[in-house]
């Protein structure tokens, strides 16, 4: 299982990096928002620039525990400057392959990370590790196969986004693994395995329409380099989906339906 591959991959950069910041608790990991209390102790995997974790720190006010990590030091500084004096909040670089914790935490989560890996499944035995007996594991993620935009968008667009999965899919990454994550629980030992459909649906009547609906433009902007060095598809083509779409933004979309799961379960063992 090539993890290098995937990890390499999984890098962030570009205009994309815009996207982890325009993230927040309520309007990106709703369900976890749903679930935390004062005093709650919570690790955050794959935390990026702190956006959630933060959220996350508030609702459990100064008493509880919040730790975001991220493999990525960058992201991690990006954290800590802008969210470093939050009361009981604190970001380490990190790696999901080897958690550090053992059943210290009530709840552990990742909203958005376990598409980016080769092996999601000792990621998430890595993650019950670290939950508390009687603590929860709550992972969020995409199925990427069952996007829905409205009208189409651009066929140059719609090409690049049929590269972006093979790509994605070449370095053992599970672009469906959305609906994979409540059999993954069940082998794993989780148990009360509750399933909430978190659908990402940005219509045109949205104020941040343009940020939300964007995301594919600044994908195919920042990835569009990575899969050229690939081999994946050429700098003409992504360039072309980038500008192709960014007019089509203007002129006729609609509607943009990302699927996503928030997939939670119980460590009694």
């Amino acid at each position: 299982m090539d993890t290098k591959m995937a990890r390499n991959r999984a890098e962030l950069s570009g205009k994309l990096t815009n996207v982890l910041d325009s993230r927040s608790l309520t309007n990106s990991h709703k369900r976890i928002a749903e679930i935390l209390t004062k005093g709650m102790t919570i690790l955050d995997v794959g935390c990026g620039t702190g956006a959630i974790t933060h959220g996350i720190a508030e609702a459990v006010g100064p008493n509880g525990r919040v730790v975001g990590i991220d493999s990525n030091p960058s992201l991690i500084e990006k954290a800590r400057q802008a969210h470093g004096n939050t009361p009981g909040l604190t970001f380490e670089t990190g790696d999901i392959y080897n958690l550090t914790y053992d059943k210290e935490f009530d709840i552990v989560t990742s909203a958005r990370v376990l598409i980016w890996l080769s092996d999601p499944l000792k990621a998430l035995k890595m993650m019950i590790s670290a939950t508390k007996i009687g603590g929860r594991i709550l992972v969020a993620d995409y199925n990427h196969k069952k996007i829905s935009w409205e009208p189409q968008p651009p066929s140059s667009m719609l090409s690049f986004y049929s590269a972006y999965l093979k790509w994605r899919s070449d370095a053992g990454m599970d672009n469906a693994i959305a609906d994979h994550l409540p059999e993954m629980f069940q082998k794993s030992g989780i148990e009360e395995i509750i399933i909430t459909p978190q659908h990402e649906i940005t219509k045109r009547t949205d104020p941040d329409f343009k940020t939300r609906i964007g995301i594919w433009a600044d994908t195919a902007s920042s990835r569009g380099v990575q899969m050229e060095r690939d081999g994946f598809i050429t700098e003409k083509e992504y360039m072309t989906a980038e500008n192709e779409y960014r007019e089509w933004m203007i002129q006729e979309a609609q509607s943009l339906t990302m699927y996503m799961l928030a997939v939670e379960g119980v460590r009694l063992l």
